[in-house]
């Protein structure tokens, strides 16, 4: 019947969240449907879908279409896209011109992770993780890569309201008990789940220890744009933001990399389109063979090239986004500060990291998975699932505020601290 491969996957869901998200999924809250689940475990900003499917209609309605979106186009994108990719992340993203020619683009974020993971390592190598983090990296580098996922779980300093506590201390631990099967350390900034950054001085001695090593940093900055307002109470983290694509062009080393999605920053994860840049013309190679089953459609690549064109409507956009995310991180924090749920103070993303430990009948993943079940069985919301983003302490869930309605959003709010109430 199947291979060996093959029937692995078919036992072996993406995510432990799946079936109770399908079962949220059969009867959702809404205006009508009070009663209905609320799903806070996938990482989707929907908060302004109804306001850029206008302007998308508008575009496709209103402008010609190009001859060559119904033709093949070049296995890293349209020429066009590119063009509009590195203007739109100069401006918005890097504060400084950068190279159509170092971008490539794939269908979605993860086909961008596997492509990458393909091209830079080994079967058994590492791709190193400060954790907590994005539980499918795990999947992404594995699946057709065959590299393993190594998690960072202890740090010299904790989390705080300024930077994340990563240091070259954590990274030089981790090439002892790994030596040359450290392949690569991947870094997401603000991070997922944490919300945190990292400063310039840390991603320069991480760039420079990983160049002196021969290992490739890659950052994710998937949620570049996906920062808080500053000066909001309840915000203590206000620390200045660097993107990684300045010191990536600075030191012009073929070990330093970057992804982007517009997928969390612009709210349309279905549309699967993902960057990565590399000043790696080897990698760029080896990336652009690789992709040919991973491409964009011309089409999707048109329609945001025009969108991307008009910066002003972008400019507009993003500061609406941060003021609808900030919004939507206290009305989560203010119920956590009011029934004295610790969490982490974040810079953006769209997560709250809140340690329920304290509410677990015992402190072991058992009973924080326990904990997770029955607040979806009592009260119709899911958080995310437990299992699999590295934390060495039970009892710590993700909280996704973007992808509801405010309305649904206070909703499960009030459920939550009822259940806890109880």
């Amino acid at each position: 019947m199947l291979s060996k491969r093959g029937s692995q996957k078919a036992n072996e869901p993406l995510r432990p969240d799946f079936e109770l998200f399908e079962r949220a999924q059969e009867h959702p809250y809404s205006p009508e449907s009070t009663d209905g689940a609320i799903t806070l475990c996938i990482a989707e900003n929907l908060l302004q879908w109804p306001k850029l499917r206008e302007k998308l209609q508008s575009i496709a309605a209103e402008k010609d279409w190009p001859e060559w979106i119904a033709a093949y186009t070049q296995l890293s994108g349209a020429p066009e896209f590119r063009e509009a990719v590195a203007k739109f992340a100069g401006r918005f993203i890097a504060e400084r011109e950068l190279s159509p020619d170092c971008f490539c683009a794939s269908a979605g974020a993860t086909a961008v992770v596997e492509v990458t993971a393909m091209s830079l390592g080994n079967p058994d190598d590492y791709v190193v993780f400060p954790a907590p983090a994005y539980q499918a990296y795990a999947p992404d580098i594995q699946n057709k890569a065959g590299l393993r996922r190594y998690d960072i779980r202890h740090y010299a300093d904790n989390f705080s309201p300024t930077y994340h506590p990563l240091s070259v201390n954590e990274l030089d631990e981790a090439y002892e008990d790994l030596g040359d099967k450290f392949r690569m350390l991947v870094l997401t900034q603000p991070d997922n789940p944490t919300g945190a950054i990292y400063s310039d001085e840390q991603l320069r001695s991480m760039a420079e220890w990983c160049t002196e090593k021969k290992i490739h940093l890659i950052v994710n900055e998937i949620y570049a744009l996906s920062q808080f307002e500053r000066g909001v109470e309840g915000i203590p983290n206000e620390s200045d933001y660097t993107s990684f694509l300045p010191i990536l062009e600075d030191m012009d080393s073929p070990y330093l990399h970057w992804w982007y999605s517009f997928s969390k920053d612009f709210g349309i994860s279905g549309f699967r389109v993902g960057l990565m840049y590399s000043r790696n013309q080897d990698l760029r190679a080896a990336y652009t063979n690789y992709n040919a089953p991973h491409q964009v459609s011309n089409l999707t690549q048109w329609l945001l090239a025009e969108l991307l064109s008009d910066e002003d409507w972008i400019a507009t956009y993003q500061r609406d986004n941060k003021r609808l995310l900030t919004e939507a991180y206290r009305t989560v924090t203010k119920s956590l500060d009011e029934i004295g749920i610790p969490y982490t103070p974040a810079r953006g993303s769209l997560f709250v990291w809140a340690d329920f430990s304290g509410r677990l009948s015992e402190a072991n993943s058992e009973a924080a998975e326990t904990f997770w079940r029955e607040l979806f069985e009592q009260t119709g919301v899911l958080l995310t699932a437990p299992g699999g983003l590295g934390q060495p302490d039970a009892g710590w869930l993700r909280i996704v505020y973007s992808g509801v309605s405010p309305a649904a959003l206070r909703e499960a709010m009030d459920r939550l601290k009822n259940f806890l109430a109880d």
